[in-house]
């Protein structure tokens, strides 16, 4: 765990007024338009939060979102209805899915050819858009991407291959291919000369962070802690910026969450001098939503500012995390949670109940009055490896019993 020694109150760090709370609802306006949308479930776990110490557990299951099993979709979505509105002259008020796609708009645009790299989630959320919306898409996997991923954005209508780059590098080819191509390229992270349809992705994100807040007004809770995991740190950026703008003063500790072999935004606050660093090698991770080395430029300032602490955490904490969620406490409701979206709950289970972690707890503050918050971000998109994983108590490199 790093701590962040000096984090900002809201209004006093970097600038929210992209993720404010009319923003949010106006991409949620978006988001309604596609028969698909339904909130998904804020689960309270009460028998898991007994036996950890806490006086509440919380978790938003982004397993049923559109039918995709993850949440990038609302990302992937409301960039990809954004660029097309820009190129009918419209901007986002009062747009729909029904517009987009019809015969006039079509004939308006144009072909067009969306591009992007991923680990598997926002690839498909991709794809299923541009299938949607009547676009062509091209998605690039990194080395070690599980096939089912792949099989299922094939599945979507999209060209979808499986490179020898890390996740990093393929992002790097996908841009060259843009340009050479005249793609459009909708990647969720952002580096210099490229931010504005990362912040649109980021904004789509923010639908499941005002679901989720309107579900615990309704519960008449707020939560104190709130842990989110990070790749680019994208998703973390978007519901660590609405939150603050919504709450204010109010607003939880955030705690990000990284695997070790793709920490970049832990490395990035340790290295202390407010600037993004990357992180190098393969990146392989059973996370493998996580396994990226180069901070979103965009997000950065958001989680340098506003964050409690970071964390970095071997793999076992996300498949404990998966076991946790799927074989839950007497009484709670069990969640299906994948390698990505599990791991802040592994944390949370760690901190509260190893020895070894008091010290940290203490320093975060939790304890019996804590509420806490996580995004389980996918479901088992990966079935073998969730089985794998949950069923057999084995790490996907290793032999499985099924």
């Amino acid at each position: 765990m790093h701590a962040n020694p000096d984090p900002k109150p809201a209004g006093e760090g970097a600038d929210l007024d992209g993720l404010s709370p009319a923003t949010a609802e106006a991409v949620r306006r978006f988001h309604t338009s596609f028969k698909e949308y339904k909130p998904t479930p804020l689960t309270s776990l009460p028998s898991l939060a007994e036996a950890l110490g806490l006086k509440r557990f919380l978790v938003k299951d982004e397993s049923f979102r559109y039918g995709l099993k993850a949440f990038k979709v609302l990302g992937a979505s409301f960039a990809m209805g954004r660029y097309l509105a820009g190129k009918l002259g419209r901007d986002m008020s009062g747009m729909t899915r029904a517009e987009l796609c019809s015969p006039e708009s079509r004939a308006k645009v144009g072909e067009i050819t969306f591009i992007t790299t991923t680990d598997g989630n926002h690839g498909r959320g991709l794809a299923w858009t541009a299938r949607e919306l009547g676009y062509k898409a091209i998605v690039y996997m990194p080395k070690g991407s599980a096939r089912t991923r792949m099989e299922n954005i094939r599945a979507e209508g999209a060209e979808c291959m499986v490179t020898e780059l890390n996740y990093d590098e393929a992002v790097r080819m996908s841009w060259e291919l843009a340009q050479k191509n005249g793609y459009v390229m909708v990647q969720d992270t952002a580096w210099e000369g490229y931010t504005e349809i990362p912040t649109w992705i980021m904004q789509g994100y923010m639908t499941l962070a005002l679901e989720a807040l309107e579900q615990m007004k309704a519960m008449r809770v707020l939560p104190t802690h709130c842990f989110l995991q990070a790749g680019v740190g994208s998703f973390a950026g978007a519901v660590v910026g609405f939150l603050t703008a919504a709450l204010g003063d109010a607003a939880p500790k955030f705690i990000i969450v990284e695997p070790h072999r793709a920490n970049c935004i832990y490395s990035s606050a340790v290295a202390g001098d407010g600037k993004p660093h990357n992180v190098t090698g393969d990146l392989q991770t059973l996370m493998a939503g996580l396994a990226c080395g180069e901070p979103n430029t965009v997000s950065w300032g958001i989680l340098r500012d506003y964050a409690h602490a970071y964390f970095s955490c071997p793999d076992y904490v996300a498949a404990n995390g998966m076991r946790i969620l799927a074989a839950p406490a007497p009484g709670d409701a069990p969640v299906v949670s994948g390698e990505s979206g599990a791991v802040t709950t592994g944390l949370v289970h760690w901190l509260m109940r190893h020895p070894a972690a008091r010290a940290q707890r203490d320093a975060l503050g939790l304890g019996a009055d804590s509420t806490v918050l996580v995004v389980s971000t996918e479901g088992d998109t990966a079935p073998d490896i969730y089985r794998n994983v949950v069923w057999c108590g084995a790490h996907p490199d290793e032999d499985s019993c099924c």
